[in-house]
């Protein structure tokens, strides 16, 4: 039997115990359902040459072929990831469209005797209902921003504010950058379908109405776009402010950019970047300094000389 989703808020509902997206590797690593496992039932490869001899030569020879692969791979799952998993076990398989990779693997799964459901329309009625909450319905939580300037550790703040009873979203954390030339990562930034997965659950996970904290960012983060509705909802958000002296500043930018100044190669290139908007003799200045390892000065210039103006 397959579930149908009417609302992203019903995913927490679900009385399954795991939701396990049977599509490739490269298809998962897009995106995927939040918390979903990947149990690919073909590897991308596979669903190439499935997929090539389905077009050119014949519909019946591919879905023979993809069976026994299919075969081959659900066995290899049995045996491996899900080979402590006990009888009463419930999972919701998930493929692209909710078809016949899901349903094959399902039905491996019911015939093991684990009570396994395959959710209808696949990832793409999955991926339509985070488009519609992102995309054209308003926020249904009451957006509040904790702005100030750079260096003010708006993000550190947010970060306590769950444990104080105050829901909070980190978009930095969902984008995995920190919203500046500086800003990168290790791991680099989830694709823009990743990051409007999180975001999307975190908004589903909101009370309707409640206040919600965000940090003030630009539309973009990184590499990453804000989707119109929440960028709609955090224009018209009330502000909290904060605010501290340059020299408090100065020191927490030493503090939260430590990887990049631990890494002249990294700071020398970022400053290399800040080159359309200074004169050469000032970037000179702060590559010098960034050799030179003298990097409060150079924290305490950034602030007074780019970010602040």
């Amino acid at each position: 039997m397959a579930v149908t989703l009417h609302a992203l808020s019903e995913l927490a509902a679900l009385p399954f115990d795991a939701v396990i997206d049977v599509r490739s590797p490269s298809e998962y690593a897009e995106d995927h359902i939040p918390g979903a496992i990947n149990l690919p039932v073909l590897d991308d490869a596979e669903r190439a040459r499935v997929g090539t001899i389905y077009v050119r030569q014949s519909r019946f020879l591919a879905r023979r072929i993809g069976a026994a692969l299919i075969a081959r791979n659900a066995a290899a799952h049995l045996e491996g990831a899900l080979a402590d998993r006990p009888a009463g076990w419930r999972p919701l398989v998930c493929c692209w469209r909710g078809g016949q990779r899901s349903g094959a693997f399902a039905l491996i799964l019911r015939e093991v005797g684990w009570r396994a459901e395959t959710l209808a329309g696949g990832w793409r009625a999955y991926r339509r209902l985070v488009q519609q909450m992102l995309y054209v319905d308003p926020v249904p939580a009451q957006i509040v921003l904790i702005d100030g300037n750079t260096g003010t550790a708006k993000t550190e703040v947010l970060g306590h504010l769950p444990g104080l009873g105050v829901p909070a979203i980190d978009l930095e954390g969902l984008a995995n950058h920190r919203g500046s030339l500086f800003g990168a990562r290790p791991g680099g930034q989830p694709s823009q379908k990743a990051f409007e997965s999180g975001l999307a659950a975190a908004l589903a996970a909101a009370v309707p109405g409640r206040p919600v904290a965000v940090e003030a960012e630009s539309a973009r983060i990184g590499a990453r776009t804000l989707p119109p509705s929440l960028w709609r909802a955090m224009r018209a958000a009330p502000r909290i402010e904060i605010v501290a002296p340059p020299a408090a500043r100065a020191g927490y930018l030493l503090r939260a950019y430590g990887d990049v100044l631990a890494d002249p190669a990294r700071l020398g290139s970022a400053l290399a970047a800040l080159a359309p908007f200074h004169p050469r003799e000032r970037i000179a200045r702060w590559r010098a300094l960034a050799a030179a390892g003298d990097v409060a000065p150079l924290a305490a210039e950034l602030i007074a000389q780019h970010y602040d103006p």
